[in-house]
């Protein structure tokens, strides 16, 4: 091929092939056998390799530069990687490589099949799912996986958390993020994300789920499955676009835990129905606001420019669905579920993998995550985790020259800077309600500690803390390895039949 010599076919049966040179006058020709009847392997009998027929023969068109020869030749190039070359990049691989001139179409058909070669096809995912799951659930302890069926037995639903991503979740905040993203594959779906944040504000997956789309009874099946591995309490806050569909599935769900609103998804909608980007500054002071009074300061500056603005977030969306300070549960300083949505488009490139080589992606880059975390984690030599320190320092600094005085033995009134405080330090509030919300103590907390003589460390929640980090990414995330290694058992085995 590389040379342009073109061939043909002179023989092909199941014993025997022979091929020969397009050219009829030129002795470059092959004959090979099966070494025995019954093998299915074939050896060269016979090989004339000089090509003798004229260069105006030589066609860089190759006929056997099939996309199945071209997806055989270039499937290394997408071993370990999740993207690997494009339909051009393939017509430069062919070219370069083989000496063949290929068409974009063929190019694009030679990496689909070559995707096929090492991650399988769709068809063939579905099938070894059952196998997958119980594999992965064997080598990662407490791992709990769902397959939804529907009548016929073909692939409904699917749902993945890791163990230690479960027992991992007692050293989060209890604040998850739910969002959804479209999947690009064969058989199109949704994969949804249930995600929470650790102590040093990076995303800490929870559960996983592949769907139909994001419908009420997609919504509501996964979040029963996510339901009985992380619970439902009052101090659960779920975070969510206003999708209808998300929404009536919580309520449905969750009795317990509290519902809020992506403020980043509601200033979409704000841009969108109303025209007025110029007042987002103000919107989004009001989402922060730590105090119900600042709160109505900033919203009677949208209302005196856009009472209908005013309007929407108060009566259709509700004040306690998207401000901090309304919201009725803890969410702490998670205001959006932008970690989530940064979380899906680390997999853009994997969406359009059948469903077990998505998962497997998934699966290495928590396994990296956690190691990668594990290593800083135990290498933290300050008391809380690196954003948290680095957020924390600035304010022993603001908390220098503040008059603290006692008021009884737990509470002080700290004054100077813009605002006064009133500081509990046994229930841990502060009247600047930044302490209360966030969990960290604000500058009047820790004016108040010092003059307590009580070490402000003592009163930072412990979901900032080092040992919490390193307790949260103390355990690994173990891979399937290839299927050869699998061990089955029968009765999993007999149920890889989820049709497509």
């Amino acid at each position: 091929m590389k040379g342009n010599f073109e061939f043909r076919t002179r023989k092909s049966n199941r014993s025997l092939w022979v091929i020969e040179c397009i050219d009829p006058n030129c002795s470059w020709r092959l004959r090979a056998s099966k070494i025995v009847p019954e093998s299915t392997k074939f050896v060269i009998r016979k090989y004339v390799g000089v090509h003798c027929c004229s260069l105006l023969n030589r066609n860089a068109n190759h006929r056997q530069a099939t996309y199945v020869v071209i997806g055989e030749q270039v499937a290394p190039q997408y071993v370990g990687v999740e993207k690997g070359p494009g339909p051009k990049g393939v017509q430069t691989f062919a070219r370069t490589k083989l000496g063949a001139q290929i068409s974009y179409y063929k190019a694009w058909r030679g990496r689909k099949h070559a995707h096929t070669l090492i991650r399988g096809s769709p068809e063939q995912s579905f099938h070894i799912l059952p196998s997958y799951f119980h594999v992965l659930e064997k080598l990662n302890p407490g791992t709990v996986t769902r397959i939804e069926v529907d009548g016929e037995s073909r692939f409904k639903y699917l749902f993945l958390a890791f163990g230690v991503g479960i027992r991992g979740f007692c050293y989060m905040r209890k604040v998850v993020e739910i969002d959804g993203t479209f999947l690009k594959g064969q058989y199109r779906g949704v994969l949804l994300v249930a995600m929470a944040q650790d102590g040093n504000g990076q995303c800490y997956p929870l559960a996983w789920g592949i769907v139909d789309s994001e419908n009420e009874d997609a919504w509501t099946w996964f979040l029963t499955q996510l339901k009985e591995v992380i619970g439902d309490t009052d101090e659960l806050a779920l975070i969510s676009d206003r999708a209808p569909s998300i929404k009536k599935a919580i309520s449905i769900v969750f009795e317990k835990a509290h519902h809020g609103a992506c403020a980043w998804h509601v200033a979409q909608n704000i841009k969108n129905k109303f025209k007025c980007a110029d007042i987002m500054g103000s919107y989004w002071s009001a989402v922060n606001a730590y105090r119900c009074e600042d709160f109505a300061g900033y919203m009677t500056k949208i209302s005196h420019r856009y009472p209908r603005v005013a309007e929407y977030l108060e009566n259709e969306v509700g004040f306690e669905k998207w401000s901090r300070c309304h919201y009725p549960g803890l969410r702490y300083n998670i205001t959006t579920t932008n970690m989530v949505e940064s979380l899906n488009s680390m997999l853009v490139n994997a969406r359009d993998f059948p469903y077990v080589a998505l998962l497997d992606v998934i699966q290495e880059k928590m396994s990296k995550w956690w190691n990668d975390r594990r290593i800083v984690a135990m290498a933290i030599t300050a008391p809380l985790t690196p954003s948290r320190e680095s957020e924390f320092r600035p304010r022993f600094a603001q908390s220098n020259g503040r008059h603290t005085l006692q008021l009884n033995p737990v509470t002080y009134h700290v004054k100077g800077g813009e605002l006064e405080g009133v500081v509990d330090i046994f229930n841990k509030t502060c009247t600047c309600k930044e302490f209360d919300i966030d969990k960290l103590p604000c500058v009047h907390a820790i004016a108040a500690a010092h003059h307590a003589q009580v070490s402000v460390y003592s009163l930072v929640s412990p979901y900032y803390t080092k040992e919490y980090y390193v307790l949260a990414y103390g355990e690994t995330i173990y891979p399937v390895g290839s299927q050869s290694q699998w061990d089955v058992p029968n009765e999993v085995s007999l149920s890889n039949n989820t049709g497509d």
